[in-house]
């Protein structure tokens, strides 16, 4: 009998081993941890990003400027927080007046604000640039002393304009409204001696009777009228059918457009954006400019002169406002005649699709 309870008791002790084993194997494993929504994934090598990825989300664009008034819409972008609502990361570059353009060739900058007028020759010699949008009107005045006899058009026939440079929007625009009054100021044949000053040593030059007229931009121009008691003849700002063209707007440089459209796109936003706020807050604007050291001035006189500015931007008028400008140039000698003015309106400007103002 002994050996039969061994085997009996052998017997009951694996039975009691298989039960434990079978009750561990019902017991419920843990979960494993939840992953978070918003935790990073990686995507197995050779796999695609996934669309909503932004290549160019770390990419900084370099914005270069000058502190002009009218630049005000780079400033508010800035101060406002449209750049940081694109998801632009930016660094700004302040420039010396007049180099905009030897930085922009240098690949030291990748974007700035410049005017139609003062693009167009150098977009014909390549410079490697592309325009994105128009952002206002206005900028340029042209002054004379109230007691020079200087009335209209044609009384500056045999008279000296100072101007900045020969290649500045006030010298382009004192010579539109001329042409386009019949006087000749080509190189060749013009009616008007234009005389270069710096910035400074304009209002002087008037005064002395050195020139008769200066053309300037603003605030400078408004300043120079106020307190110099100049009168005011012509202004783009306010004078038909100048008042309505667009004078400044928003560049890339081409390899930006070409390679980093979303970082194009994000700049042409955020810079029209700010350009219609500043429509219906020009003396906040003025305010923030002075106080933030973007201009020099008073902020009384920069938001008289803000205010004469239309900040509607718009790509399709800065587009159609370029072929009038590069036409005119051409006629007047200073675009050379075997430029193809509709090849280089095109060839000038990159459209981004779904900008708010087209």
């Amino acid at each position: 009998m002994k050996p039969i309870r061994k085997v009996l008791s052998i017997f009951f002790a694996l039975a009691m081993l298989l039960g434990l084993i079978a009750g561990c194997a019902t017991t419920a494993s843990p979960s494993p941890p939840a992953v978070s929504s918003s935790a990073p994934t990686t995507p197995p090598s050779g796999a695609a990003a996934s669309p909503s990825e932004d290549p160019d989300a770390d990419f900084v664009l370099r914005i270069g400027w000058s502190g002009s008034l009218c630049e005000a819409p780079l400033h508010m972008a800035v101060e406002k927080g449209f750049f940081e609502e694109e998801g632009l990361k930016t660094e700004l570059i302040k420039l010396a007046t007049g180099t905009a353009f030897d930085a922009v060739t240098a690949n030291q900058v990748d974007a700035g604000f410049g005017l139609l007028a003062s693009l167009i020759q150098p977009l014909s010699n390549g410079l490697p640039i592309r325009i994105t949008t128009g952002l206002h009107t206005g900028c340029d005045k042209v002054l004379v002393k109230p007691d020079s006899g200087i009335e209209t058009p044609s009384d500056f026939v045999g008279r000296k304009i100072g101007v900045p440079s020969y290649t500045s929007s006030p010298y382009i625009y004192a010579k539109r409204v001329l042409a386009d009054n019949g006087i000749d100021v080509t190189a060749e044949n013009s009616q008007v001696e234009f005389i270069v000053y710096s910035t400074a040593d304009l209002p002087l030059a008037l005064s002395n009777g050195a020139v008769d007229a200066i053309a300037m931009n603003d605030p400078t121009a408004t300043i120079a009228a106020n307190g110099n008691g100049f009168k005011v003849i012509f202004d783009s700002a306010t004078n038909a059918p100048y008042k309505d063209q667009y004078c400044c707007s928003a560049y890339v440089r081409e390899n930006i457009a070409a390679e980093h459209p979303t970082v194009a796109a994000k700049y042409t936003r955020a810079m029209q954006k700010a350009s219609a706020w500043i429509q219906d807050n020009k003396d906040e604007v003025a305010k923030i400019q002075v106080d933030n050291k973007w201009v020099a001035g008073e902020i009384p006189v920069n938001a008289s002169v803000l205010k004469t500015f239309n900040y509607i931007p718009s790509y399709s008028q800065a587009y159609d406002m370029f072929l009038l400008l590069a036409t005119q140039l051409q006629e007047v000698g200073m675009l050379e005649d075997d430029v193809d003015v509709n090849a280089l309106q095109k060839n000038s400007f990159y459209q981004i699709e779904g900008i708010p103002y087209n």
